[in-house]
């Protein structure tokens, strides 16, 4: 008779199989090859509890493979995984049905054909571009450290909770895993597990052809404990290698897996496993050779539910509950750090925090906006303990060192510093710092915004998965001077502006920084990209000028014509707003009715009403400036077809800044110029 370890791993098979071959569209044989382990690790290890995924402590399982999401299907339907909304309310339905599942990759199911992060209840990470799950997975690694460091007590182990995450030879060959796990193993994380599921196929062929490296040295080398299954299908051998896991206390793990893919079916080992269904005949050929019922669809043996109820269900209930226990207990001795764990798990802020921000006062010269987003950033992180992060290697020149009492570097030999050191890793960074973020706390990175493109597909994810995490971007422009072109962005702006559901910020002055970290810090749901000057920007007297709170709109009249009916609009962000400002009293000097518009925000701005748009922006003054040192692309929709742009249209040179301003067009007599004609050609359209 078969044993039911046997029949739980062959039932995960198969409805992996039949997904995928009812959709006609997947990946079944990487589920089916690494279903071993899977199912050991959920039944047998993993400190999680079905029907309250979202428990603080509980250990998190990222599917870095996420090719292989019938797999995280399968064992979030046949353990019973509770659902939880966008509010974080456990509710009553399955977080899978077996309705779902057999809509695999079909609208609306909660079974997409990748892990989706919000949509699935038991999805820890949104994966599916390899190698960010893994990453991201540091990121939880680095909060579990840093929260148990905070909130443990000696009676109270609110926090050990461990990390695991599934990666394939695609995750190991790309180049953000490399990074992720270099800076692990600097790290010392014990509490991370990466199992490589090692099935040597991918899309091309066998990866002989193109990957036949030494991957346990390589980890090895970066200081991981390494351990290797032989086969996959050994239980034992599995279970062996997750306590070794356990045991170690000074490193992160690698658990090599040797599987084989497609197990079972006509085309095990080949690449034609990996991404096209198996066929009804290859279907029913490996459900004989597993002893499934060959003509049952979706089968799930009678007991099989009870059994992982019996196992993972009780195993997660007991910790989850005992938990909860000591939690009171603990709010009873410990209730101020009772009341920041309960603000963080809600992704609110301390009562009061927003007291720290500071105050500009008006200064011609004023300060470049990553030394006034620096000074806000610090004060905001005394007021929001659970605010951290840093950058690419490049603190010194993005201003986001925490430089408080206390703050402190989060290294091997302390794990309560607020200052990390990503390392000159800038894909890595973004992705860590997204795990962290969907640990609940509120992380940034950062770096020079040319090489915002390094970390593109993880802040994109960020996006994606709609969580606060905070990408600050120094450098912003040809500002940088002589470093040149390879350094000087240009279409970076328009490519984040892109990306759905990211806001991207671009202050004029230190109190648009304020009034920007007023609305980032308060975030939810959203990323934020923060795009900031180098070069120093003038301070505005807002006794006469627009008010920076309307930074919380996106855009605002900073400066307005004496009668408040404008000839022509001058639209900036950033560095360019004091041009604008320049352009504008040499216009008025001369009698041309002129508005000066700040645009920090596009994204908030277009979520106006379009009252307050059409305010800001009159339909009729089609007599419109926009002046960027970055690409135009994206400008039009505020210009319209009647107005013009001053920005980009090459890569920048390496010059000195003022020398560049003059060859490019930034200057006030450029800007002045190209509104006269505009104003002057509207004229004579009316005439």
């Amino acid at each position: 008779m078969i044993d039911l370890d046997t029949l739980s791993v062959n039932t995960i098979r198969g409805l992996c199989m039949d997904a995928v071959q009812k959709a006609r569209s997947g990946h079944p044989g990487t589920p089916m090859g690494i279903a071993p382990v899977a199912y050991t690790l959920w039944q047998k290890f993993l400190r999680f509890d079905p029907d309250d995924p979202i428990w603080p402590n509980r250990d998190r399982f990222v599917l870095s493979e996420g090719h292989a999401s019938t797999l995280l299907w399968s064992l979030l339907h046949l353990t019973g995984v509770r659902a939880v909304d966008p509010d974080y309310e456990v509710l009553g339905r399955p977080a899978v049905t077996l309705d779902d599942l057999k809509a695999f990759r079909q609208l609306d199911s909660h079974c997409p054909g990748h892990p989706e992060y919000r949509w699935t209840s038991g999805v820890e990470a949104t994966t599916g571009p390899l190698g960010q799950g893994v990453a991201d997975s540091v990121g939880m690694a680095i909060a579990g450290q840093w929260l148990a460091d905070r909130f443990n007590r000696d009676a109270f182990t609110l926090f050990d909770f461990d990390v695991y995450a599934l990666a394939g030879d695609g995750c190991m060959m790309e180049g953000i895993s490399s990074e992720a796990a270099s800076l692990a193993g600097h790290l010392k994380l014990s509490n991370l597990c990466w199992i490589y599921d090692s099935n040597q196929v991918t899309i091309e062929g066998h990866t002989d052809i193109t990957f036949t490296e030494d991957v346990a040295a390589r980890f090895l080398a970066y200081g991981w404990n390494v351990t290797t299954v032989a086969d996959a299908n050994d239980l034992d051998q599995v279970s062996r290698a997750l306590h070794t896991f356990r045991a170690e206390t000074t490193r992160p793990t690698l658990v090599l897996v040797h599987s084989h893919i497609g197990y079972g079916s006509p085309v095990e080992d080949s690449p034609k496993a990996h991404g096209t269904p198996l066929g009804p005949e290859g279907v029913e050929a490996t459900k004989r050779f597993l002893g499934i019922p060959p003509d049952a669809e979706f089968h799930v043996p009678d007991g099989l539910y009870d059994w992982f109820a019996r196992g993972i269900g009780a195993r997660g209930a007991e910790v989850r509950t005992d938990w909860e226990k000591m939690f009171e207990d603990y709010r009873g001795s410990h209730p101020g750090l009772a009341d920041e764990l309960e603000r963080i798990q809600r992704r609110e802020l301390p009562e009061g925090w927003e007291n720290a921000l500071p105050t500009f006062p008006a200064d011609p010269k004023g300060l470049a906006s990553r030394d006034s987003s620096g000074q806000v950033l610090d004060a905001v992180a005394q007021a929001v303990p659970w605010l951290l992060g840093g950058s690419a290697d490049l603190t010194p020149s993005t201003k986001t060192r925490l430089a408080f009492d206390g703050a402190g570097d989060f290294q091997p030999d302390d794990r309560s510093g607020r200052n990390l050191h990503f390392g000159v890793r800038e894909h890595a960074s973004a992705a860590v710092a997204n795990g962290m973020a969907l640990t609940k706390l509120r992380p940034y990175w950062s770096g020079f915004l040319i090489f915002s493109d390094y970390a593109k597909a993880a802040i994109r994810l960020s996006a994606l998965m709609e969580i606060p995490t905070v990408h600050i971007f120094t450098h912003d422009s040809i500002g940088v001077g002589e470093d040149g072109p390879t350094h000087q962005p240009v279409e970076q702006l328009a490519g984040l502006r892109a990306i759905p559901g990211l806001l991207v910020f671009r202050p004029a002055d230190a109190n648009e920084v304020v009034e920007m970290w007023r609305v980032v810090a308060a975030l939810r749901h959203e990323p934020a990209a923060l795009i900031l000057s180098r070069q120093a920007l003038p301070t505005f007297d807002r006794s006469r000028l627009g008010g920076a709170g309307g930074v919380a709109r996106g855009a605002y009249v900073l400066a307005d014509a004496p009668s408040g009916e404008p000839e022509v609009i001058l639209l900036a962000t950033g560095s360019e707003v004091s041009l604008a400002m320049d352009a504008y009293e040499e216009l008025t000097a001369e009698g041309i009715a002129c508005r000066v518009v700040s645009m920090p925000c596009w994204e908030l701005f277009d979520r106006q009403p379009q009252d307050y748009r059409d305010e800001v922006l009159p339909p009729a003054v089609p007599a419109r400036v926009a002046v960027e040192e970055a690409s135009t692309l994206g400008w039009d929709r505020y210009v319209g077809d009647r107005g013009a742009v001053v920005g980009m249209h090459t890569f920048g040179a390496s010059a000195p800044l003022k020398q560049l301003l003059k060859r490019f067009g930034f200057t006030p007599e450029r800007v002045s110029q190209v509104a006269r004609e505009l104003v002057a050609h509207g004229k004579e359209t009316t005439t």
